[in-house]
């Protein structure tokens, strides 16, 4: 994890001064995004976040993944809690200048996970049956959600990359969409939160894929089954440093 804090030039403002509280390594994982409406999106999330547009637009996220060697700073990894499938549905919000992601729901293969993650970090995590497999160089990707506080959605796919690891160049819509380094996240009491990250720049791969089933946009409200994505990549690894909530304030 040094390493990754030692590189920071590439990041658009400073790392915490506060140390980092957890680490994870995320796996084999896909960037899918669609345009949405800037409108649509201000509705749906905290007033007093803003919708971040590039160019006047603004996109969709969806994520797949897989996780291991999540641990607390000084703690070592537990089987059980330290590797696991996720599945991001996502927004691009800005506040005070600093530009992060808002998500509508993270689904995760272990429910001791999401109900930590929803208590610690006021995420709305949901507990899904899930699997990656790799199957003749594609990931074999499936996610069931089961929990009931989210609206049932399913995710049925493959994936794979087909391309030389890249570093998107900053001004480019591929930069904006991925190097991004806080999350905002809301309570039960309409507090907002600033969670940021750490991580070296993404290295990118162009990706092809193919659904089976994908209501994962329409469980929030966006029928877009049909449209092509705007934008497809592949990150096959990276380590990320997580650093605790901070109230933003009103």
């Amino acid at each position: 994890m040094q390493h990754v804090l030692k590189e920071t030039v590439h990041r658009p403002w400073p790392l915490p001064q506060s140390p980092w509280v957890m680490k994870q390594v995320w796996h084999d994982l896909l960037f899918i995004h669609w345009e949405v409406p800037v409108a649509e999106i201000q509705g749906m999330i905290p007033q007093y976040l803003q919708v971040d547009t590039f160019a006047g637009k603004t996109y969709l996220g969806l994520v797949p993944f897989h996780m291991s060697g999540i641990r607390p700073r000084f703690l070592p990894a537990v089987p059980y809690l330290s590797s696991f499938p996720e599945l991001n549905v996502r927004v691009y919000v800005t506040r005070d200048n600093k530009p992060g992601v808002y998500f509508f729901s993270l689904d995760a293969a272990n429910s001791l996970a999401v109900e930590i993650a929803r208590f610690w970090f006021h995420l709305p995590y949901l507990y899904a049956k899930m699997s990656v497999q790799l199957e003749d160089g594609w990931y074999k990707y499936s996610s069931v959600r089961t929990d009931t506080r989210g609206k049932q959605s399913e995710l049925q796919m493959q994936y794979r990359p087909i391309g030389d690891s890249y570093l998107s160049q900053p001004g480019t819509l591929e930069h904006w969409l991925t190097e991004r380094y806080c999350l905002y996240a809301n309570d039960s009491k309409n507090n907002l939160y600033r969670g940021e990250i750490h991580h070296v720049p993404w290295p990118l791969q162009a990706a092809e894929y193919s659904f089976t089933q994908n209501s994962m946009p329409e469980g929030h409200g966006f029928f877009i089954s049909e449209k092509e994505p705007l934008m497809v990549q592949f990150v096959k690894y990276l380590e990320v440093a997580i650093f605790n909530l901070k109230k933003v304030q009103l």
